[in-house]
């Protein structure tokens, strides 16, 4: 199992958009991360700063399977909304990288 560290940024105003969307994930969402490998995801947010930490079998196959998936596609529409950068799904790799841990 690979845990990913992942960051995003709202755009300026969209914070409590972000949170009233984060309150209910659809159904639908949840069986296809479950689907894809994903064992955990949770969501820190600082201001407009989100912080993400993924658990998940394999990070690029997740990104594979949720591309173009019928229940992904809408909500990556929505996030796009209220994310500065939106996921277009270009990129496989995280760009958060560990650089130290308490052993």
């Amino acid at each position: 199992m690979e845990t990913v560290a992942l960051h995003t940024r709202l755009r300026e105003g969209r914070e409590a958009d972000y949170d009233r969307v984060h309150a209910t994930i659809p159904l639908e969402l949840d069986a296809a991360l479950r689907e894809a490998g994903v064992h955990s995801w949770r969501i820190w947010r600082s201001g407009r700063e989100l912080f993400h930490l993924v658990e998940v079998d394999d990070y690029r196959a997740m990104r594979a399977f949720l591309a173009e998936h019928p229940a992904n596609v809408p909500w990556q529409a929505e996030m796009a909304e209220l994310l500065e950068v939106e996921d277009d799904y270009s990129g496989a790799e995280p760009d958060v990288r560990l650089v130290w841990e308490l052993p």
